[in-house]
């Protein structure tokens, strides 16, 4: 990985950048020249090529994506007590708070937190508090819902309130009756009113009685995207839909898999009820909830018109363990069958049925089942045997979907993949070199899925050279897309705040208030947004080596992608052949800035964003000079 690098950089309109370089400097080289021929059918391009992929990582889901807002909300405990909860005494109240691991609200979650008051009174209560991921974010004039499950002997209501970090006022109150000796689920609103948004805020639930109080499952959310309950952040998901994307890969790479075998995705823990979901542990360090589980991801496809490319567990753990292929692995190929039928079933199945009882009786779409994750980490030689035995149970009773493998297939036993999974983690240089890997690809067996790659150099999140190094290696995914289907960035999310982050380089930045896009996720959203259905023949004389290109079309448009990852200017002349005589005017996108180092970040979160134009020309040639650092899509009508 190459070293960080941090630096500042205005934007500026490419058109505009070109006119204010020298004519000195323009007189270096002459123009390259791309020639197009805009009437002829081209090579099909897939017209699902662009996606999503996350994982559990970087805080993605539990402090990300999962909107719900305390930190440690099932009162997990470890050697120093329970994370993220405090205990809280008002005045002269006397109280103290440890785990109780005889009591619980099901057996998902068997254990609970014990508060135990001995003095307290009004103004001088008792309870416990909880930070959030770093911080509870709240915003003026917002409801928030809450809940918890709670048993007491009769200590009396509970006060839930949203207090401020830096001043102490109580920006939010309300007393919720509790009372009985059985678990029982309560619900709550907090309404603000008048405040200045930020993050340093955190909620206590407090008691003014003596007596004893079990908490289990505490939650808060804000208003979530489509206002679902149980629901996702609404800024991350906009942004997730400003890229166009065409699939979301669930539930994720490593994260299906875990550090051990006790650790994988089973997917019928994470449905139903909070309550009855355990929680597991994730492969990059900390605990994942499930509160986004199997069904949220589904209606997160949902609320992106998306479909889902669902990868099933497939015998194998991160620390080299894994099933043997016969009766060892039957388990898990049932799991993936059931898996698939929670998804795809109709209330009529077993596992539709219970997806209809979750709430969704509507099943959802569906055409690629990934089986595995990484599997060329595997030094046993077992994965032919395992891919084999999946791919046979799957197509005999879904014979409608395709299968991607995760590494190439030697002893196939009657089980030839579809698709093949390859992934790409590199440099900037290291990206401009891999622009050419599928150019003279065969074209015969398996299709291919990018299912993660990245241009890494930037932290937390990618620099501008970052960025020229993915929108060069999305002009070759564009070139090559008839044979590849899907490509997908990993990891897409990353909470910024100190300790939440695991892996660097990732595409979209945010803390518990605010995200922000990295130069890489504009080029994703400039690329996304102008794709056609066909890659037309081109021919390119003359352009610096670090100069890509790709060009589609659909009906309606051409779309010309550019991109100069060079210190150079480059004057470039496209030639339109078939275009008409009379006068055009192209929409013009750009994303520029001085050097490779310059980047994005929380506090200045649009130093770089793409800037709209337009180009007019008249007949069939267009002329542009590219500034150095520079990407730029052109939309040219044909009609």
């Amino acid at each position: 990985m190459n070293s960080r690098m941090t630096a500042m950089v205005r934007v500026a309109v490419c058109v505009c950048a070109a006119a204010a370089l020298s004519t000195v400097g323009l007189a270096q080289s002459a123009p390259a020249k791309l020639t197009i021929d805009t009437q002829g059918a081209g090579k099909p391009v897939s017209p699902t090529l662009y996606g999503l992929m996350t994982e559990e990582i970087n805080h993605s889901y539990d402090g990300g994506l999962y909107a719900q807002l305390l930190s440690n909300h099932t009162f997990r405990s470890n050697w120093e007590g329970v994370e993220s909860w405090g205990l809280v005494r008002h005045g002269d109240a006397k109280a103290e708070a440890k785990m109780d691991k005889s009591t619980g609200p099901s057996d998902a979650l068997p254990t609970s937190l014990k508060l135990t008051v001995t003095s307290a009174s009004k103004g001088d209560d008792a309870g416990v508090s909880n930070m959030g991921y770093w911080g509870i974010p709240v915003h003026a004039r917002t409801i928030y819902k809450g809940s918890f499950y709670a048993k007491t002997d009769g200590v009396g209501p509970v006060t839930a309130r949203l207090i401020s970090d830096d001043t102490g006022a109580v920006l939010a109150e309300t007393t919720i009756a509790v009372d009985g000796d059985a678990w029982k689920e309560y619900d709550y609103t907090l309404k603000v009113g008048a405040a200045t948004a930020s993050a340093k805020n955190h909620l206590e639930l407090m008691v003014a009685k003596p007596g004893s109080l079990w908490l289990q499952l505490a939650t808060l959310f804000p208003p979530t995207y489509n206002d679902r309950p149980n629901g996702l952040r609404v800024d991350l998901m906009e942004k997730m839909a400003a890229m166009h994307p065409h699939f979301v890969r669930l539930p994720g790479g490593n994260y299906l898999e875990g550090d051990e075998m006790k650790d994988w995705y089973n997917f019928k823990e994470t449905i139903g009820p909070l309550v009855d979901r355990p929680g597991h542990q994730a492969p990059w360090s900390y605990w994942s909830t499930d509160g986004l589980g199997l069904l949220e991801f589904l209606e997160w496809t949902e609320d992106l018109h998306v479909e889902p490319v669902l990868a099933v567990y497939a015998g194998y753990a991160l620390k080299h363990d894994y099933a043997k292929p016969g009766k060892d692995l039957e388990p898990y190929v049932q799991a993936a069958l059931d898996e698939v039928e929670y998804a795809t079933g109709d209330v009529s199945t077993k596992w539709g049925a219970e997806r209809a009882k979750d709430g969704h009786p509507a099943p959802f779409p569906l055409h690629y089942i990934e089986i595995g994750n990484e599997d060329w980490f595997d030094k046993s030689g077992s994965y032919d045997a395992r891919f084999a035995q999946f791919a046979v149970a799957l197509r005999k009773k879904y014979p409608q979907y395709k299968l991607i493998a995760t590494t190439p297939v030697k002893e196939k036993q009657g089980a030839e993949p579809d698709v093949i999974d390859d992934h790409y983690y590199k440099s900037p240089a290291e990206m401009f070199d891999l622009v050419h890997q599928y150019d003279d690809a065969p074209r015969t067996g398996p299709k291919v899925f990018v299912g993660e790659w990245a241009t890494r150099s930037g932290s937390p999140t990618p620099n501008m050279g970052d960025a020229l190094g993915d929108a060069a290696w999305m002009t070759s995914l564009e070139r090559n897309s008839d044979l590849i289907v899907m490509a997908s960035y990993a990891p897409l999310l990353v909470n910024v705040n100190p300790g939440a982050m695991q892996w660097p380089t990732d595409l979209i930045g945010y803390d518990a208030e605010k995200s922000y896009g990295s130069p890489s996720y504009y080029a994703q959203v400039m690329f996304g947004a102008a794709i056609g259905s066909s890659s037309p023949h081109t021919e390119m004389e003359g352009a610096h080596e670090r100069f890509f290109y790709s060009v589609t079309k659909d009906e309606k448009n051409l779309y010309v992608k550019l991109v100069n990852a060079s210190n150079k200017p480059e004057p470039l002349a496209v030639e339109l052949k078939g275009l008409g005589a009379g006068a055009h005017v192209a929409k013009t996108t750009s994303l520029h800035a001085a050097s490779f180092e310059a980047t994005n970040s929380i506090t200045e979160p649009e130093t770089i964003h793409p800037v709209s134009g337009t180009a007019r020309f008249t007949g069939t040639k267009l002329e542009r000079t590219l500034a150095p650092f520079t990407i730029e899509v052109v939309e040219v009508p044909l009609r």
